[in-house]
């Protein structure tokens, strides 16, 4: 018989402590009912469960148990012991220093440089301004610029663009042929003003005397060369805004200011000098003699100006795609910069010789200013066109300089105790002749910027394609290596 039948111990009595029989979970440790403790309610397990083995669940009471007593405080559950975590056998690997991928962080840097570019050749060149070489390269798990150039030009993909129109040959030819005329022009202009001029001076139409005072073909010659020089400026300025003598960026002001300063010597330079060093010139009473014949040999120096300067373009460019890194690049332009200077310097000559022997000039002194002024002006318009334009404005700043510095000795030589001042530009034009100065001043600028064209020019950067727009600042040149 249980005890439910006989009725004893179905129910604690009130005040003896204790509660009543919690129902068991699984995956709790049930431990065996001790003296103090309620034995288990019928039709559960005697046997404790484990953790590992949860035992049944048990049914509901067959008779409803007590109410406790409410001043006997609630005992815990017994929790089970938490699984200690396995001990790792591998040492713990240090965290890598830097980027996983260091080239990600210079595509992001230059990535709009990258999204625009046409060739890897570009990449390459745009790096090579920022100031990346092949050392920095080899930072970045790269032999060169060029590899580098080429795995970003890989990993980026290039900006959506409308496919550029492809031009029909016909209108191509026309405008090669347009340019050509174009650089002949200047050359064409000079040599007809010089024609009118000397017809007006030998034309013996008179003008009525209540006009003028003075002779009527003085009067025609200056309209006539004043016309001349306007449409001479005029071509000369459409010759270096279109074609190979184009600059890429705009240039400065000064850079204008300077080369008619250089003109204007190279026009009566000489002739002024003269007057000077014999205490002149007596302005009112005196007319300025030009050199036509310099002039004439300038002007029609720009056609293989224009030439000299597009045959480097094109293999300073094709030895680009061909090179492999900046050194073998740099060695390989160098002389191409040699030879089309020579080239020019070569065609200088010949004309500057031309046209005195045929004009009956001063000699070998104004043919060698004449092809110093040339030289001068062709390596300035090459560092301009190649994205130099504060070099290619020093080198006839400098030139101004000189020349001026030459003048203003002669003038203070003639104040009291600095006649010391003008004794080395006397003895010169004693010498050698007034065209000594403007050689010498033109001369040893255009030396200078030779030689800092054989450090510039040799850069990837110089050789890129020019922008569309010309941006609105210019950037700041870049070292080159």
């Amino acid at each position: 018989m249980t005890t439910a039948e006989t009725g004893t111990g179905a129910a604690p009595e009130a005040g003896t402590g204790l509660r009543p029989t919690a129902v068991p979970e699984p995956g709790t440790d049930v431990r065996p009912s001790t003296a103090s403790e309620p034995g288990p309610e019928p039709g559960t397990d005697p046997q404790p469960s484990t953790a590992s083995e949860p035992g049944p669940e048990p049914g509901p009471d067959p008779q409803p148990s007590a109410t406790p007593d409410p001043r006997t405080p609630p005992r815990p559950r017994p929790t089970a012991a938490p699984t200690p975590l396995p001990l790792r056998d591998t040492p713990v690997r240090p965290s890598r220093r830097g980027p996983a991928d260091p080239v990600k962080t210079l595509m992001h840097q230059h990535r709009t440089l990258c999204e625009r570019a046409v060739d890897p050749m570009e990449i390459a060149a745009g790096l090579e301004a920022h100031g990346v070489t092949d050392r920095t390269a080899a930072r970045f798990r790269h032999r060169d610029v060029f590899s580098l150039a080429e795995e970003l030009y890989a990993r980026v993909p290039r900006a959506e663009a409308p496919p550029p129109t492809v031009p029909a040959p016909g209108p191509v030819r026309r405008g090669r042929g347009v340019r050509a005329v174009l650089h002949l022009l200047p050359g064409a202009v000079c040599a007809a003003t010089v024609a009118a001029v000397t017809a007006a001076g030998d034309a013996s139409t008179p003008v009525p005397g209540r006009l003028i005072d003075g002779p009527s073909t003085g009067l025609v010659q200056k309209a006539v060369a004043l016309t001349g020089t306007g449409l001479v400026a005029l071509a000369l300025r459409l010759c270096v805004r279109h074609g190979p003598l184009r600059a890429r960026y705009p240039s400065a002001r000064a850079a204008a200011l300077w080369t008619c300063w250089l003109a204007g010597y190279a026009l009566c330079g000489d002739w002024l000098l003269r007057q000077i060093l014999a205490g002149g010139p007596d302005f009112p009473y005196v007319q300025p003699q030009f050199a036509t014949t310099t002039a004439l040999a300038l002007t029609c120096a720009v056609v293989p100006a224009a030439w000299c300067a597009h045959w480097f373009a094109a293999r300073a460019r094709r030895r680009l795609a061909d090179s492999r890194c900046l050194t073998a690049f740099a060695s390989g332009v160098r002389p191409l910069l040699l030879a089309a200077a020579t080239m020019q310097l070569a065609a200088l000559l010949a004309l500057a010789a031309t046209v005195d022997a045929v004009g009956g000039g001063g000699g070998a002194g104004p043919v060698a200013a004449a092809s110093a002024l040339g030289a001068l002006l062709f390596l300035a318009r090459l560092l301009a066109r190649h994205g130099f334009p504060a070099a290619a404005t020093a080198g006839p700043a400098a030139a101004v300089a000189l020349e001026a510095a030459a003048l203003a000795c002669v003038l203070a030589a003639r104040l009291p105790g600095l006649a010391p001042l003008g004794r080395p530009v006397e003895a010169a034009v004693t010498h050698l002749g007034p065209a000594a100065v403007p050689a010498v001043a033109c001369a040893l600028p255009a030396l200078g910027l030779l030689l800092y064209a054989l450090r510039a020019l040799t850069g990837a950067s110089a050789h890129a394609p020019a922008p569309a727009a010309a941006p609105a600042a210019v950037p700041a040149e870049a070292d080159r290596p």
